[in-house]
């Protein structure tokens, strides 16, 4: 059974890992990637359990097509308690209300359930803890840096001893702020769950999903729509920092960050199923990313309020997920050159400029601020750089940075024409031209007959998969097939495909790269091979959690999941193979 089978409650501003019996052992605060206060899942003594005395069994279900989380426990004598987790995340007085808080409600089931509740908040990184200070209804933890109060209608004395005590009502738990509660516990936690299910029921009602596989999108949506930092649009990889990609690997990174690249599939497939509200947020962003970098070197990852600084460190105090360390905080990638960020970043906001249901589309002004983007990008795509898969000890010219370059530059002339501007349209034009023709003689290999992942390479890279998908080549291309007949033969294993095979920075890659799989399904579906994708995306889907959720990574050999959780391109290829393979709803209806 996999360690990483847990839910996950987010309303936009923080989110919380849970796993199968009930302990919340990830939440950062105040925002997605703050301090982890309960940090059980990288090896940190932070959490909060609801022990039920004599457990043997427990389920989780989510209520509905909602943020909503319930986990039932029951013991050998029978007893059964039920937790319901959510965020709070509702409107209030006009406005979307989605504090830094969790709310847990534990309701007995059947039986005369005894209970004992375990609070322990960490602090530095693990190497410290919160002593809390008591009040009548609440603890208040504050170290002087991180700081939030869990207020309670549960005896407050048995909390503190964690003493065993028989659950003979409903009690309820809110983490939030450090400030009094306005309203009675039992009152205000029940109608912030109401409103918030009602909330999610709207919200993911509005979806417009493709027939089949409908569950495992709206999931996948729902999931990343808790990725999203609302208060500045930007998109987190994944929630957690520093679960390896295999194991004892030390390939070990903090997610917790917005990778454009990242977040461009994250807006795209939201869009695809109407949720256009994340675009309007994710462009405002961008806009920033762009004012601020004037034209000049864009990083491929930001932190969520745009903080350039990401500098990488390690926690000593903490041991790791399954005491694999290292635990790290920020990410070097921060630092590197990586040119398929331009394409990315052009990619992210181009639809905006045609999507008439937004309140504000964007037009010329707009247009002319991302040029700047497509001069850099056709200034740098001949050059090397650290690539998609962000190599720390070797540059090349990465044929998928190019052709996302390409992409800045052909989107550029796509928009000038919607905003009508025609000579700027024929300029933009004229250099994608360019750039297509330098890019298909260089990243061809006659002797592998494919393209390859680099300018005069031999090695495979399964990244090259995307030019079809952004339009670079027509997918019925004989070289686009040949290549994707490549792929197929020597990275995929099963159902799984290897982002490459060649060693790296940290040894050869022994897990699948489960994007990267969802990217073959789209590559075969497109050169008419439907079939075989439904079978392989049928087969990736039965990897989820019971929840239906996905971490970076699988092991083709055990069906683990590894890596960080849940990852966001994994839940977007959930979207975009759905809506690839799926029949109409003429044909089903």
């Amino acid at each position: 059974m996999s360690d990483l089978e847990l839910g996950v409650t987010g309303n936009g501003t923080i989110a919380a890992l849970i796993d199968e019996h009930g302990d919340c052992v990830w939440l950062c605060l105040p925002r997605l990637d703050g301090e982890p206060v309960f940090d059980k899942l990288v090896g940190g003594k932070g959490g909060f359990s609801i022990e039920l005395i004599g457990a043997v069994k427990s389920s989780q279900r989510y209520v509905g097509n909602s943020g909503v989380l319930e986990t039932t426990i029951e013991s050998e004598d029978g007893a059964a308690i039920r937790i319901t987790d959510f965020a709070p995340r509702l409107t209030d007085r006009g406005r979307m209300f989605r504090p830094a808080a969790l709310v847990r409600r534990i309701t007995p089931i059947r039986g005369m359930p005894r209970i004992a509740v375990h609070l322990r908040a960490a602090s530095k990184r693990g190497a410290a803890s919160i002593t809390p200070k008591r009040g009548v209804s609440h603890l208040s933890f504050d170290d002087g840096e991180t700081s939030f109060r869990v207020t309670t209608d549960a005896p407050v004395s048995y909390v503190v001893d964690e003493r065993e005590f028989l659950l003979d009502r409903e009690l309820s738990f809110i983490l939030g702020p450090n400030e009094p509660v306005s309203e009675s516990v039992d009152v205000i936690s029940r109608d912030w769950m109401e409103r918030t299910t009602n909330q999610w029921w709207s919200w993911s009602r509005r979806l417009a999903t493709p027939p089949e596989w409908q569950d495992a999108v709206i999931r996948a949506a729902i999931t990343l729509k808790m990725c999203v930092y609302e208060e500045t649009g930007g998109i987190v990889a994944a929630l957690t920092t520093s679960i390896p990609e295999h194991a004892d690997s030390e390939r070990n990174w903090d997610y917790r960050h917005c990778w454009l690249r990242d977040a461009y599939f994250t807006v795209t497939a939201l869009n695809r199923l109407a949720a256009v509200g994340t675009l309007e947020r994710y462009l405002s962003y961008l806009r920033n990313i762009v004012a601020h970098t004037k034209g000049g070197h864009i990083q491929p990852v930001y932190g969520i309020s745009l903080e350039p600084n990401l500098t990488e460190t390690i926690a000593p105090d903490l041991p790791g997920y399954r005491g694999m360390g290292p635990v790290r905080f920020g990410n070097q990638a921060s630092e590197h050159v990586q040119h398929d960020v331009y394409g990315h970043v052009v990619l992210g906001a181009s639809q905006a400029f045609f999507d008439q249901r937004l309140f504000a589309s964007p037009g010329r002004d707009e247009f002319q601020h991302f040029e700047c983007v497509g001069d850099r990008a056709y200034e740098v795509y001949d050059t090397p750089d650290a690539g998609i898969w962000e190599y720390r000890g070797r540059a090349e010219v990465h044929v998928s940075s190019a052709i996302m370059c390409w992409a800045a530059c052909n989107r550029l002339a796509r928009i000038a024409v919607r905003v009508g501007l025609k000579e700027r349209a024929e300029h933009w034009r004229q250099r994608a031209d360019e750039m297509r023709a330098r890019i298909l003689e260089k990243s061809w290999n006659e002797k592998r007959q494919a393209f390859t992942g680099s300018y005069g390479g031999d090695d495979l890279d399964a990244s090259v998969l995307l030019m079809a998908d952004v339009g670079f080549i027509e997918p019925h291309d004989p070289k686009f097939i040949a290549t994707v007949e490549r792929i197929d033969e020597e990275l995929r294993d099963g159902s799984h495909l290897f982002r490459y095979r060649r060693e790296d920075d940290f040894g050869a890659p022994k897990t699948a790269f489960t994007a990267c799989s969802f990217w073959h399904i789209d590559a075969l579906a497109r050169i008419g091979r439907a079939e075989q994708a439904r079978e392989m995306f049928d087969d990736i889907l039965s990897h989820r959690t019971r929840l239906g959720l996905l971490s970076e990574d699988v092991d083709p050999k055990t069906g683990e999941l590894w890596g960080n959780f849940p990852q966001t391109y994994c839940m977007v290829g959930v979207i975009n193979a759905a809506a690839r393979l799926s029949a109409s709803w003429d044909s089903v209806v």
